[in-house]
């Protein structure tokens, strides 16, 4: 029986019964795919994302209207026309009129330009002072990482509206005043984010070649460290936009933004809240911009950091 069990194994792996495939060395070399950067690939990977795709033509058009809606109109946004108070959407005042007479139109587009502008300053500084906070944070460690992070946590504790009620005793209500507010303590996450990259790529090969090579702690720092964090640095900075849009509206609709006849978002919702329910475009108009405006500038920041994660990457 045991012999009988061999030679059937023998026969069934006969060289007849297999024969040999042909290989093209031309196809073998072939790469399947194109080699692409890391940023090429994270380009890649945003760019197939549609919602974040969506995201970022929103927000080109919006900042595109902002900038030049108010130029190619013959309105202004603070000039009364008593004569024409409260006027529905038409071919004439696209966006309506408020209880003055002013073109919503136009003042709707002009609060975006003070929206964005707070948006855009208030995330720069966050960045700059984050980056540099940060970075010694997450560079040198050890007594100064624990004093700096302690200090951060104090001010990340103190009430953010109690800070701005405080500055508007010395400092009168304005743009400044807001952004100041911000700058105070709307840093300290951008901080903490740059200190964990920091301190998960100081210890890496480029890094310590650096070190050995005589560089001092700032050139690695802001050479070599810096350049290599930017993707999650980006990715907050672009989270950080639409919450300091928020701020600006919110505190602006509580009265303590920007003041009439100035135009901004947070007023104009402010008015528009105490005539919605008889002319509910001056509600309208804002709030649905401002919405949008904070959706696009959200699905654009999921989107790139679904990018820069090498976990989703195929």
């Amino acid at each position: 029986m045991p012999s009988e069990l061999n030679l059937n194994a023998d026969s069934d792996a006969s060289p007849d019964r297999f024969r040999k495939i042909g290989r093209d060395p031309k196809r073998a070399e072939r790469i399947a795919r194109k080699s692409l950067s890391a940023w090429q690939d994270i380009r890649y990977r945003l760019f197939a994302n549609k919602l974040a795709l969506f995201g970022m033509y929103l927000m080109v058009a919006v900042v595109l209207f902002a900038i030049f809606a108010p130029l190619f109109s013959h309105y202004n946004y603070f000039s009364n026309d008593l004569d024409r108070t409260n006027q529905a959407p038409g071919f004439r005042h696209w966006f309506g009129t408020d209880d003055l007479g002013r073109d919503m139109y136009v003042r709707t587009w002009k609060g975006a330009q003070i929206s964005l502008f707070v948006g855009v300053v208030a995330a720069l500084i966050d960045l700059a002072i984050g980056i540099v906070y940060g970075g010694i944070m997450g560079y040198f460690g050890g007594k100064t990482d624990e004093i700096m992070n302690r200090i951060a946590e104090v001010l990340y504790a103190i009430p953010y509206l109690l800070v701005v009620i405080l500055l508007l005793v010395v400092m009168p209500p304005s743009l400044t005043t807001i952004i100041v507010a911000m700058s105070i303590t709307g840093w300290i996450n951008m901080a903490w984010i740059v200190r964990g990259q920091i301190m998960q790529l100081k210890n890496e090969e480029y890094a310590l070649a650096s070190r050995a090579l005589g560089a001092g702690p700032f050139r690695i720092l802001f050479r070599h460290l810096i350049p290599n964090a930017m993707g999650p640095i980006l990715v907050t900075l672009t989270l950080t936009v639409p919450g300091a849009m928020f701020t600006e509206a919110f505190l602006s609709f509580l009265g303590l933004g920007v003041q009439s006849p100035i135009a901004s978002w947070g007023t104009m919702i402010n008015d528009g809240v105490k005539a919605m329910t008889v002319y509910p475009w001056r509600l309208l108009f804002p709030a649905l911009l401002l919405s949008l405006t904070m959706f696009a500038f959200n699905v654009f920041g999921d989107g790139l950091r679904d990018a820069f994660d090498p976990k989703l990457k195929k």
